[in-house]
């Protein structure tokens, strides 16, 4: 199964959990916990989204870590980019070392127009999609689970 990294993937729950409540920067321990993401590997994986412009950072007693930008202006492919490069779709589907339309794998062709089609898909979503996915997630579980309250 073709899924994003761990750093991606941590990432992108990691931002879409900093929306959540205040609206200030927050330590990258209270986001972790916030979030059920390894704090030292969430500050390891922050440093290159600040690196990327995705975050800003501030030291000292009224610092932490801030969005630089409004959810909706952030995509997620900048995100995956920012951890994974921006070959992160390269290479062969298969795990051969050379494949090309000069050397092709069988499934060389079919992953080509993936490869596009994904890369468009994580361009369209922004971090605002994510939060708001979320939020409905979370409304549906607290009804589902009042629903069995008042059935039990």
């Amino acid at each position: 199964m073709l899924t994003l990294s761990n750093s991606a993937s941590y990432a992108v729950k990691a931002l879409s959990c900093m929306q959540e409540g205040e609206d200030r920067p927050r330590f990258v321990k209270d986001i972790a916990a916030a979030c059920g993401v390894p704090p030292a590997y969430l500050a390891k994986i922050f440093k290159k989204l600040v690196d990327a412009g995705i975050l800003v950072s501030k030291r000292g007693w009224a610092g932490g870590t801030d969005l630089a930008r409004a959810p909706g202006e952030i995509r997620v492919i900048e995100i995956v980019e920012a951890l994974d490069g921006k070959e992160f779709l390269e290479g062969c589907l298969l795990g051969n070392e050379i494949c090309s339309d000069e050397r092709a794998c069988p499934l060389h062709q079919f992953w080509k127009r993936e490869r596009v089609l994904i890369a468009g898909e994580l361009h369209k979503q922004t971090l605002a999609d994510v939060i708001a996915f979320e939020e409905r997630r979370a409304r549906a579980r607290q009804s589902r689970q009042a629903i069995a309250s008042a059935s039990a």
